[in-house]
């Protein structure tokens, strides 16, 4: 299967969450099952110059080569200050530094190739159309692009699985990737593109603990030798902010359930996008078949993950990195 992952990673930066590592991790392991034919870079858990270091130290350290595409620095229409004040954490936690401690950091970006993330994105589905799967895990700018970019791009592409939105999740009426580009969430759910939605009604089920990744650790294979020290920081750091006892696993769902589709549980959803101004804008809302959607929403028919096989998904993962080598 061929794949495009479009992220926001953190790896290796103080205060920055860590899981689109682990998803690119597993898409590596997991050739050729899935042939990882493009990373493109948003700017959302960090800034879209800061994920594309991280992903190219990330590929270079697996000892892989896959393409990787700059992206969107900012959303179509919402203002990025608030955001990146929110997510941009090294300075806004005294115990940040010292959690991060020696983790290896992103090195210097270099070969960036001068066609946008978009761009490539559109170009790749079209030159193998019904072929390629998106998994996006980062706010949706480059793919809404994409779709201005090249008109035939959600009929072309096979299809989408997205990391983003929420419905019912005490204390978080808005998710980071819809809140970041509320108008791109909304223009990619109604492309009419065949899509999955992993929200984090979802992923907060999940959990990976430090004896988690102990046993992913005692792998030993050069891949693992260079994923787990940028994970272990998020781990005592979520566990700490979010006392959840390690840290939830949203972004690698999405490649988990092309591996293995039992790991989650879906249901078809009429779904559009809060983009009234305040504080929930950027919301996700459910509509039933028989309910008038509020002015200027537009609700789309969206396989949605209900529930997650914990478990499984930690043994699907060990068994991929061991079975990578």
């Amino acid at each position: 299967m061929r794949i495009v992952i479009d992220c926001d990673p953190g790896n290796g930066v103080p205060g920055a969450n860590v899981d689109d590592g682990l998803a690119l991790a597993l898409a590596v392991a997991a050739h050729p099952e899935l042939t990882l034919e493009a990373i493109t870079t948003v700017s959302g858990n960090t800034p879209s110059a800061l994920g594309f270091a991280a992903a190219q130290t990330l590929i270079e350290n697996f000892g892989t080569e896959v393409p990787i595409y700059l992206g969107a620095e900012r959303a179509l229409v919402e203002p990025p200050e608030r955001w990146r004040t929110h997510l941009d954490r090294e300075d806004a936690d005294a115990t940040v530094t010292e959690t991060w401690g020696s983790t290896p950091r992103p090195r210097a970006a270099h070969d960036v190739p001068g066609i946008p993330a978009a761009q490539a994105l559109g170009e790749l589905v079209r030159a193998y159309p019904g072929e390629v799967t998106i998994v996006a895990i980062g706010p949706l700018t480059n793919l809404a692009l994409a779709t201005r970019l090249f008109p035939d791009f959600a009929r072309n592409v096979a299809r989408i699985v997205i990391m983003g939105g929420v419905f019912e999740v005490e204390g978080y009426p808005v998710d980071t990737n819809f809140g970041v580009d509320p108008d791109a969430a909304a223009i990619v759910l109604s492309s009419g593109a065949r899509i999955t939605l992993v929200p984090m009604d979802a992923t907060t089920t999940t959990l990976m603990t430090h004896a988690d990744l102990d046993r992913i650790e005692r792998l030993d294979t050069r891949l693992t030798r260079a994923l787990v020290p940028t994970l272990r920081p998020w781990i005592t750091y979520s566990a700490r902010t979010r006392g959840i006892g390690g840290m939830w696993i949203h972004d690698v769902v999405t490649v988990a359930l092309l591996l293995d589709p039992g790991t989650v549980d879906t249901r078809d959803l009429d779904i559009s996008v809060d983009l009234l101004p305040g504080p929930t804008r950027g919301r996700t809302v459910r509509w039933a078949p028989d309910a008038l959607p509020a002015p200027g929403a537009a609700p789309a028919p969206i396989e949605v993950v209900t529930r997650i096989d914990n478990a499984r998904l930690l043994t699907l993962l060990t068994g991929w990195f061991a079975a990578h080598g």
